[in-house]
C-alpha cells in the first residue's frame, strides 16, 4: 500500500488545519492509502521558548528519520502563506525534494504571492522558484487559484475546497417570528473577525427598535476588549459570552441560532461557515477570500462590506422581518453542503490527486 506522510499541528489541536487533517485520517482515503503523520509547528504544544528553539532546530532532522522509517512515496505539506510558516515549511520541502519524494503542497489560506514579500523583487523571485517545486499545488479557493496563475503562469494548481461531516439533518427550523432574532457568532474572538462591528450594529438594531440577541461563542484576544465594548453600550442583555463550546453543545448553538454574525475582514475558507451552513443557519458575512465559492448572496446569506455596522444593522433588522427567507436559505445552505462538501467529496479529491502523483510521467 501506498504511503502518505501528512505534515502538519497536532490531531488534538483546535485549528482548521488539524480538522482538515483528521478528515484526512478518518474517511475512505485511509483504506487506499497509509496515511502517517508527522507534526510540525507549536499548535496544540505546550512548551517555553527555549523548547521551542530546540525543537525548530531539531524537527529537520526527525522529518529525515521519519521519512526513512516510514518510506513514503507522497509528502503532503500543509502550509499557509504566512511568515512563519512559509519559512518553516521550505525546510521540509526542501529535504523531501532531495531525497526524492513526490510532494503535495497545500496551501491553507494567507497572503496572495504577488504580496506576500510586499513588493521585495528578491524574495519574491524566491518564492516563485519555491511554489514551482511541489510536484502539487493545492489552494482552497477560485480567487486564490486566479492570483496564482497571475503571479506565475508556470504553476499548475488546482483547487480543492474544505469539506464538512454534514451529520444528521435535523429538519427546517421554525419560523418563531415572535422570538427575538437569534444571532451567534462561533469562533476565534479577534478584530479581524469584524466582532466589534457585529457589536455596534446590536447598537444600532436596539435603537431601531428591533428585539435581538448576539451568543459569541468561542475564546481569543478580543475578548476583554469585546467585552469592555459590549458593557460600555450596555448590551449585556443582548449579547453574552458562551466561551469555547465542542461536540453537540456547539451543534446546539448552531441549531438555536438563526443567523451566523460572520463579518471577517479577511479569510480562507472558514469551517465555521459550513458547519452554520450545516445546520440551515444562514450566515450574515463579508465576501472575502473563498467565501463567494460556497455561498451566493440572498440564497445562503447575505452579503456585507466589511467594517460597515449599519450595513450589518440594516440586514438584521431586514431578516428579522422575514423569517420565511431565513427558513428558505437555511435549506437552500443544507443542500449546499450535501452536494458540494462533504468528507467523501474531499476524500475523491485527493484519492485522484494521489494517483495523478504515483503516475507514470507520460512520455
Amino acid at each position: 500500500m501506498t504511503t502518505v506522510m501528512l505534515l502538519g499541528p497536532a490531531l488534538n489541536a483546535v485549528s482548521g488545519v488539524t480538522t482538515h487533517l483528521n478528515q484526512l485520517f478518518s474517511c475512505s482515503l485511509s483504506r487506499d492509502f497509509q496515511l502517517v503523520h508527522f507534526q510540525v509547528g507549536s499548535e496544540g504544544r505546550q512548551e517555553s521558548r527555549l523548547r521551542k528553539l530546540l525543537r525548530f532546530a531539531w524537527s529537520p532532522v526527525q522529518f529525515v528519520r521519519a521519512l526513512r522509517v516510514h518510506q513514503p512515496q507522497i509528502v503532503h505539506i500543509n502550509t499557509s502563506m504566512e511568515v512563519k510558516s512559509y519559512w518553516r515549511d521550505l525546510v521540509y520541502l526542501l529535504l523531501a525534494k532531495a531525497m526524492g519524494k513526490r510532494v503535495l503542497y497545500q496551501v491553507h489560506g494567507g497572503a496572495l504571492p504577488q504580496v506576500f514579500f510586499g513588493g521585495k523583487g528578491l524574495l519574491t523571485g524566491l518564492l516563485r522558484r519555491v511554489l514551482r517545486l511541489p510536484d502539487a499545488l493545492v489552494l482552497l479557493a477560485q480567487c486564490e487559484l486566479l492570483g496564482y496563475r497571475r503571479f506565475d503562469a508556470a504553476l499548475a494548481p488546482e483547487v480543492i475546497p474544505n469539506a464538512i461531516d454534514a451529520g444528521t439533518d435535523a429538519g427546517a427550523k421554525p419560523l418563531a417570528p415572535l422570538r427575538p432574532l437569534s444571532l451567534v457568532y462561533v469562533g476565534r474572538l479577534a478584530d479581524s473577525k469584524g466582532l466589534f462591528e457585529l457589536v455596534e450594529a446590536m447598537r444600532l438594531v436596539r435603537e431601531a427598535g428591533v428585539a435581538a440577541t448576539l451568543a459569541l461563542v468561542g475564546s481569543g484576544p478580543a475578548d476583554g476588549a469585546l467585552r469592555e465594548r459590549v458593557a460600555a453600550l450596555g448590551l449585556q442583555q443582548e449579547v453574552t459570552f458562551l466561551g469555547q463550546k465542542f461536540g453537540a453543545e456547539k451543534d446546539a448553538a448552531w441549531r438555536d441560532a438563526d443567523l451566523f454574525g460572520f463579518p471577517t475582514h479577511h479569510e480562507g475558507l472558514p469551517y465555521a461557515l459550513l458547519e452554520s451552513m450545516a445546520a440551515r443557519t444562514p450566515a450574515l458575512v463579508c465576501p472575502v477570500g473563498a467565501i463567494p465559492d460556497v455561498m451566493q448572496d440572498g440564497v445562503h446569506g447575505v452579503f456585507v462590506p466589511p467594517r460597515n455596522a449599519q450595513a450589518l444593522a440594516d440586514a438584521i433588522v431586514r431578516l428579522d422581518g422575514d423569517r420565511a427567507l431565513l427558513q428558505r436559505m437555511g435549506q437552500a445552505c443544507r443542500e449546499r453542503i450535501e452536494r458540494h462538501y462533504t468528507v467523501e467529496r474531499l476524500a475523491q479529491d485527493f484519492r485522484r490527486v494521489y494517483r495523478t502523483l504515483l503516475a507514470p510521467p507520460a512520455i
